[in-house]
């Protein structure tokens, strides 16, 4: 949804942001709230808080100051706090459920733009995804630094066959388990 900044839906957005925030002008509004979680429906029946209908990911973002939460909002409507940060985050939330998909699947997962990013990458390793194992001499940030260095080949054909299946059993045993523990009652299908 595109928003006109005269629409009704923007004044909405606005004013209710304002309301819920400590700060009075949009412009410092905004810079209180952060991504408090994120679920998905597969069915499209929810409505943003702002009109927008048939939501996929319906967001509750926080004030950091107050507390204050509100649910459910859509990424479109995120985007208008103009806030990379906020961004990032949705992209992330959305790759998560993409991939967690893929997985459930039984997808051929690579390590390419289709289902992973560095930020996604770097997320997933903030998050301690990766378990110390005796495969990377228990330190999981051996497994991070392997899938960035697959990820960030040029040349995809080049990863060998025992590259790929390290890779594999780094998603299946880490990040397929994550996924499972972070989504599991967040999809409505």
């Amino acid at each position: 949804m595109k928003f006109n900044r005269n629409s009704s839906y923007y004044n909405k957005l606005i004013q209710r942001v304002i309301d819920e925030s400590e700060a009075s002008d949009w412009k410092n509004a905004v810079l209180e709230w952060e991504i408090f979680d994120c679920k998905e429906d597969e069915t499209l029946q929810e409505s943003c808080i702002y009109g927008k209908e048939e939501l996929r990911y319906l967001f509750t973002i926080r004030n950091t100051i107050n507390d204050n939460r509100l649910y459910p909002i859509g990424s479109s409507c995120i985007k208008k706090f103009e806030r990379d940060d906020l961004n990032e985050d949705v992209s992330i939330k959305k790759q998560l459920f993409k991939l967690l998909h893929a997985i459930e699947s039984n997808e051929f997962i690579t390590l390419s733009k289709d289902f992973f990013t560095k930020k996604l990458l770097d997320y997933l390793y903030d998050e301690d995804v990766f378990q110390a194992t005796i495969y990377n001499d228990f330190d999981p940030e051996v497994d991070y630094e392997f899938l960035l260095k697959m990820f960030n080949k040029r040349d995809k054909d080049s990863i060998s066959d025992a590259q790929q299946r390290k890779i594999f059993a780094i998603i299946k045993n880490s990040i397929k388990p994550y996924l499972r523990s972070v989504l599991k009652d967040k999809v409505s299908y």
